[in-house]
């Protein structure tokens, strides 16, 4: 049977979520739960998107094909007493054999969080601790030049010379949560390795008074990466919401 799983997790502790030889990810602690409860088969989850190392996810899915027969409250039980506490199994659901955790989303939604005021460390894992004052009005206009389809390739590392990296962002906003904090959000069919913490990265800079939205735009336009600026810091940046067709 094929189950799709939502899960969250603390990306504090892991190198990303893709599996890497020797290293602590999401995916290996997901798949060695797998393993243990398909009777020691080798049991690989198929997920909506990989996250870099220190990234979180408030939501995330993945698939799996179970052999044993097995219920869906008994496989999310069964997954959670196998996993550490940093990642929880919210909800499993038995889904057709041809249902793809990647290939069916309709949409993704990744939030950002800065810190401008005091430095917190009990935060320091979970927002980006700017502590500085920004220009908000400056970057809430700017954000808009990333809504609609575009060629992101400016705000994409380590992209190919023909890979394609024309993306559609529905939505863009920045919201300030309480004096000393914002949120940034992105709406899209689909992201590229960085592109949210890039694109994070130059409306600091507008932020920061020191490139303006028509700036953004001739950036955007180049498909230059190397004028993209500086990547933002992993430990701000969630996956917050994802959604099926």
């Amino acid at each position: 049977m094929r189950f799709l799983i939502k899960f969250s997790y603390d990306g504090s502790a892991y190198c990303g979520f893709q599996t890497q030889p020797k290293l602590n990810t999401i995916q290996e602690q997901l798949e060695q739960a797998l393993t243990k409860i398909n009777a020691g088969k080798k049991t690989s989850i198929t997920a909506t998107g990989r996250t870099d190392k220190g990234v979180h996810a408030k939501v995330q899915y993945g698939h799996a094909d179970i052999d044993v027969n097995i219920t869906e409250h008994k496989l999310k039980r069964a997954m959670n007493s196998n996993l550490p506490d940093d990642i929880h199994v919210c909800k499993t659901k038995i889904v057709p054999n041809d249902f793809h955790a990647r290939y069916n989303i309709k949409s993704k939604e990744y939030k950002y969080y800065i810190n401008l005021g005091e430095y917190n460390p009990i935060e320091r894992n979970y927002v980006f601790q700017y502590n500085y004052k920004l220009n908000i009005k400056a970057m809430q206009e700017a954000i808009k030049v990333f809504i609609g389809t575009h060629d992101f390739r400016a705000f994409v590392t380590d992209n190919k010379e023909k890979e394609n990296c024309i993306r559609t962002i529905t939505d863009a906003t920045i919201e300030e949560i309480n004096n000393n904090k914002i949120c940034i959000t992105f709406r899209g069919n689909g992201f590229l390795r960085y592109q949210v913490r890039n694109m994070v990265g130059i409306l600091i800079k507008v932020g920061e008074n020191k490139v303006s939205t028509e700036d953004v735009e001739k950036i955007l336009a180049s498909k230059d990466r190397s004028k993209g600026g500086k990547t933002a810091p992993a430990e701000g940046l969630y996956l917050n919401k994802v959604e099926y067709n």
